[in-house]
């Protein structure tokens, strides 16, 4: 995730860690998922085709996470990006978040 995305959700208070920031850059994505899951976190990911499987597996296995927010790389710019995260922030609850899958393109 591009630094100025990550300093403009911070600046308008949104709690963000990202995977550098995690040290699990170079973990594979369900090892991702799991982390997040155990630390409550919402993942926002441009890999869409793997979040989007991940996501019917772990429904499938009765395994429950903190939500996906898949997107496709380059399809907004930052700017773009940061208004549809924080309007979705703002919009549901983490509650509401849970096992859900929410694709950043359907919050324009």
């Amino acid at each position: 995730m591009r630094h100025a995305l990550v300093q403009a959700l911070r600046n308008r208070g949104i709690d963000i860690s990202t995977a550098l920031d995690a040290g699990t850059l170079k973990k594979a994505d369900d090892w991702q998922l799991a982390y997040a899951a155990a630390q409550g976190m919402t993942i926002y990911s441009f890999n869409v085709g793997d979040f989007c499987r991940l996501h019917a597996e772990w429904l499938a296995a009765g395994r429950s996470q903190a939500g996906i927010i898949p997107a496709r790389q380059k399809q907004f710019p930052i700017g773009e990006q940061m208004r549809r995260l924080v309007k979705l922030v703002n919009t549901l609850s983490e509650e509401e978040m849970r096992d859900r899958l929410e694709f950043l393109g359907s919050w324009g």
